[in-house]
């Protein structure tokens, strides 16, 4: 989801970098003690380092593959019936107009450490290359474990990039001793509870972390882009979990994300980019942060 890299894939010239030199502390203990800034764009001048000599093969690659996928979130709701909840394996598959993702495990709730718990809802992130418009999803499990019967009362899975959240609805269980004895079903989406808005657009957010003693932070770092006419996206953390946070943007580190966020246009006015505080390591000194809007699928 996030290389290293200190040049940008080179087969995107249309879009244009937007460079948002900070050179200071987000640090409670540091400069003005605060953890959040507003950056506005300079020149390029202004920060362009010496950093031709970086090797981009397999970062460039990567960044490439990941402007061509879209990040689906998936959310399954367990009905609130005796039983209702599972210990087996759950898995999905997305099946579009141009393709399917394959068979998906859902293994990590951002929500719940138990999963699949009576009358809870879980939520996954589901990335896959573009499957065109969604059409059906299988949703199963392997029937392993304790407590294997499910009833599964939905599923609502968001789509960014077709500016789309649609509703599976199912209310039967996936159990060998229940209703038909099913344990995966073909599920439709109900037309009329899909909500349209409009589509998001994948940015490339690099991330230039200052080479000063103390400067790294293991914090959870967001973003949110301003474009003309008060048009701003929703905060967005950079990091998946506590993992890559203690992974990323460590002393004189280059991170480089793609962020499927909303569109803000073809002019970023300015950044505003900050992390939450806590732990141990959370004052951070930041350098500069570069980013681009990508054309859909790469182009």
């Amino acid at each position: 989801r996030l290389l290293t890299s200190r040049r940008a894939p080179r087969e995107q010239p249309a879009a244009p970098f937007y460079y948002f030199p900070c050179q200071r502390w987000l640090a409670v203990e540091e400069d003005d003690g605060q953890i959040v800034r507003e950056l506005v764009p300079v020149d390029e001048a202004f920060v362009k380092k010496d950093s031709e000599n970086d090797g981009q093969s397999l970062a460039t690659l990567g960044l490439e593959q990941k402007a061509k996928s879209t990040t689906y979130t998936v959310k399954v709701k367990t009905g609130d019936k005796k039983n209702a909840g599972t210990d087996a394996n759950v898995f999905i598959t997305l099946y579009g107009s141009k393709d399917d993702t394959g068979i998906v495990s859902l293994k990590a709730s951002k929500i719940n450490k138990n999963k699949f718990e009576r009358g809870k809802v879980d939520e996954f992130t589901v990335e896959s290359v573009d499957i065109g418009d969604l059409k059906k999803i299988k949703i199963g499990h392997d029937n392993k474990g304790n407590s294997t019967g499910w009833f599964l009362e939905w599923v609502e899975i968001d789509a960014p990039s077709l500016g789309q959240c649609l509703k599976f609805p199912c209310g039967r269980w996936l159990d060998k001793s229940e209703d038909d004895g099913a344990i995966e079903r073909i599920i439709f989406p109900a037309e009329l509870q899909t909500t349209e808005y409009i589509p998001f657009v994948p940015y490339e957010i690099t991330v230039y972390t200052s080479n000063i003693f103390g400067a790294g932070t293991d914090a959870d770092v967001f973003i949110v882009l301003y474009g003309s006419d008060g048009i701003c996206t929703q905060q967005k953390s950079l990091c998946l979990n506590k993992r890559e946070q203690r992974m990323y943007f460590e002393r004189n580190s280059v991170n480089q994300f793609i962020v499927e966020l909303e569109d803000v246009g073809d002019i970023i006015e300015k950044i505003r980019i900050g992390h939450k505080g806590g732990g141990l390591n959370s004052g951070w000194h930041l350098d500069h942060v570069t980013i681009r809007r990508l054309l859909p699928n790469g182009k």
